[in-house]
């Protein structure tokens, strides 16, 4: 193993709650009603773009030019007083340091803020946080994780991918990568872990307690 690759929200932030929420209230308001649970269920992992296409081809609206903003706006507020840190990953940063970055569907501010108000921003420098933003096609296509580890100059067959989601998962195992599949976010559902193995996890855990034995086992 020569580069663990984490996904930001799910897997370092316990984000996808309050994402999905926002996410809902401006698809609503926008014209095209749906509730929290349906949004998570079905967006989880993807890049706001990647939702606002399948949104506009499945009901022919056109979401305003300023979808995003309006969303990134609100979760600014949200996030900066709300927003928590996936439980335990503090310590394993601290404890347990392979080579590391964060590739995430979420733009670079979004991230960098996350990290910095939930105090994980110290474990990762800079030029080792890497966007859906940075690449031609978010997740599921590869395109993200190959971009972080060619950037490190990491082989995809020596790289382990944290995930939680999966559109996640599907772009770590089309980039050649080990998956480790996080189940412990406020998100998850049941059955979820059965669909993760589905599309190719190679390992389940559900507690960050659990994530450094793994990695020693990759070697």
């Amino acid at each position: 193993m020569n580069l663990v690759i984490f996904d930001c929200d799910g897997v370092l932030v316990d984000s996808e709650m309050l994402y999905g929420r926002i996410s809902a209230e401006q698809f609503t308001a926008c014209g095209y009603p749906i509730d929290t649970e349906s949004c998570i269920a079905r967006f989880t992992g993807l890049s706001t773009p990647s939702m606002l296409a399948i949104v506009e081809a499945e009901s022919g609206l056109v979401m305003p030019v300023d979808f995003a903003e309006r969303c990134r706006a609100k979760a600014n507020t949200v996030f900066d007083t709300d927003l928590q840190a996936v439980n335990g990953i503090d310590d394993v940063l601290a404890r347990h340091a392979p080579r590391r970055c964060v590739a995430s569907s979420s733009s670079p501010t979004r991230i960098r803020r996350s990290l910095k108000s939930t105090g994980l921003y110290g474990h990762f420098e800079d030029e080792r946080i890497f966007s859906a933003a940075m690449v031609a096609r978010g997740k599921p296509a590869p395109d993200l994780f190959l971009h972080a580890a060619a950037t490190l100059e990491a082989q995809p067959g020596d790289c382990v991918v944290i995930e939680d989601s999966l559109p996640g998962v599907q772009a770590a195992v089309a980039a050649g990568m080990t998956v480790f599949g996080f189940t412990g976010g406020s998100h998850i559902r049941d059955g979820h872990a059965d669909r993760l193995r589905e599309i190719g996890v190679n390992r389940i855990f559900e507690s960050m307690a659990e994530l450094p034995a793994l990695l020693d086992a990759v070697g």
